[in-house]
């Protein structure tokens, strides 16, 4: 099979970045949504938080699964179909009429992201080969950084000028172009065969694993008077746990394995996907936190939100592509590392400032560095992943790779939520008690803020039902005590954030080598 040539390669590479862009784009765009789809349909923070969950958890889950199919019956013939499973339930989120259906489609909209995601490294790294590799993939990287990014400045224009069901309707024409895109100019490349079939006990446990870890944290921060060992929680976990060791000696011992466990044995592969799933968990998840402090706590619009975070997806536009030349100079392992670390710094600067009354001037300083980072980041990233392992094994690289990353971010918006939710209640717990109003009108209050959660505890305070209280002596002390609440509940979110960032980083100095050594494989 002939090579393509240069310019359809490299119009390929746009028509895959396309695909992309839009698979990431929805694990953001919701966040400056979020607040709008919560009064459209008067829904529950429980409920709202599975409007990412639902995306991220079946994307997790299924990315292997993807990469498996691509493999066995052609990479570009999957990731048209995954193309069209994305654009047909992206119409079908934006004519949802309520929460359940929304939920629904959203899990649907993920099958389709997800096999785009999976396949674009592994189409990206067979198409281009020496350097002309590092640059593509910088272009790719830079596409990752950027579509995280401007979910919330994308969302918030289309909110504030449409509504909420327009972030959905978008996709439709942008994945047109691109199915006729990927049709004309994309290479499909060699398939590996069906080599014993799909490994569906694998995609089982591994669903479970994925499914059972997530849950049972969304269980405790639900229901923050259950205890850890509470068999609620408990047993989501347990069950995870025995879920991934069965997975794992299931992978060991069956011919077909979705996932081959000796890819692992590559120490630049492994420091790779650790660094994935920190990033996932410590930066793109906190971005939804972010969004609901500026909206929510702030009160920007969802537009103004968007365009404040352009700073830190802006640079991801230049920086990308760039980091991707860098990767073929500069060890990867500095870069990444790296990296991380610059993002953890920002968030540093960040905490340092959190206060009642902050605005863009406290920010802009932590945005900067967040956009440095995160816009270096994904380029020598996903180099490090592709170089380290051989040619049949891109497929699964690029979907183990993606899946931890995406693993991270339901990850992440969990565990970051509980800490959200942890910090806020016990800082109003503090402050609620001090307070000049009536023990039966705070009894009420102090329910009412606790229901709600720190999302819409300051809408509380500004919904009808509060008008009568607004006279009280202590009302505008309780506003300031809410919006504090919330600060240090994020003050708690950027602790963590902090830490993982920096587990990664570390993970990449110790890990991640560079091709010409002994350990990995050069593909240059």
């Amino acid at each position: 099979m002939t090579e393509p040539k240069k310019y359809v390669r490299w119009l390929g590479l746009v028509a895959v970045s396309l695909g992309v862009f839009m698979s990431l784009l929805d694990v953001t765009v919701v966040n400056v949504a979020l607040p709008t789809i919560q009064r459209s349909f008067n829904a529950s923070f429980d409920n709202l938080q599975w409007v990412i969950n639902a995306y991220t958890m079946v994307y997790a889950v299924v990315l292997l699964l993807m990469s498996k199919l691509g493999d066995m019956y052609g990479r570009k013939r999957i990731f048209l179909l995954s193309m069209f499973i994305f654009t047909i339930a992206s119409a079908l989120d934006a004519s949802a009429n309520s929460m359940l259906m929304l939920n629904f489609f959203r899990g649907v909209q993920a099958i389709g992201g997800a096999g785009m995601m999976s396949l674009s490294m592994a189409i990206t790294a067979s198409t281009f080969q020496g350097k002309e590799r590092g640059v593509a993939m910088g272009v790719l990287g830079s596409i990752i950084g950027v579509s995280t990014a401007m979910g919330p400045l994308i969302g918030g224009a289309l909110v504030q000028v449409f509504s909420w069901r327009a972030i959905f309707f978008i996709n439709i024409p942008v994945g047109i172009i691109a199915f006729i895109m990927t049709l004309v100019y994309v290479h499909e490349g060699k398939t590996w065969g069906s080599k014993g079939g799909i490994d569906w006990i694998g995609i089982i446990l591994s669903g479970l694993t994925v499914f059972g870890i997530i849950f049972g944290l969304i269980q405790k921060e639900s229901h923050t008077d259950w205890g850890w060992l509470d068999w609620r929680i408990a047993g989501y976990i347990i069950m995870a746990i025995f879920a991934l060791i069965l997975f794992i000696l299931w992978e060991r011992k069956t011919k077909a394995p979705m996932m081959d466990l000796n890819i692992f044995k590559h120490p630049t592969f492994t420091g790779a996907v650790i660094a994935a799933f920190m990033l996932g968990a410590g930066l793109y998840s906190f971005y939804a936190y972010l969004t609901i402090l500026m909206q929510n706590y702030i009160g920007y619009s969802a537009l103004q939100t968007g365009t404040r975070q352009l700073l830190i997806s802006g640079f991801s536009l230049g920086l990308g592509p760039v980091a991707g030349i860098l990767s073929n100079y500069i060890a990867k392992r500095w870069l990444i590392g790296g990296s991380l670390l610059v993002i953890a710094a920002g968030m540093l600067v960040l905490l340092l400032d959190i206060h009642v009354g902050m605005s863009f001037a406290t920010f802009w300083p932590a945005f900067i560095l967040i956009g440095v980072g995160g816009a270096i980041i994904n380029p020598p990233m996903n180099s490090a992943a592709m170089d380290s392992v051989e040619p049949y094994q891109l497929g699964m690289a690029s979907g183990i790779l993606n899946v931890l990353r995406q693993f991270g971010v339901s990850f992440g918006v969990v565990l970051l939520g509980l800490r959200l939710t942890d910090g806020y209640r016990a800082s109003l717990d503090g402050a609620l008690p001090k307070l000049s109003m009536p023990s039966q009108v705070a009894t009420g209050l102090h329910h009412a803020l606790f229901e709600a959660g720190p999302f819409a505890g300051i809408d509380v305070l500004t919904s009808k039902a509060a008008k009568p209280f607004t006279k009280l002596p202590g009302f505008s002390q309780l506003q300031h005590d809410v919006i504090g609440a919330f600060n240090h509940g994020f003050g708690n979110v950027l602790y963590v954030s902090m830490g993982l960032l920096i587990l990664g980083a570390i993970a990449a100095f110790v890990l991640i080598k560079e091709p010409n050594s002994n350990t990995d494989i050069n593909h240059q």
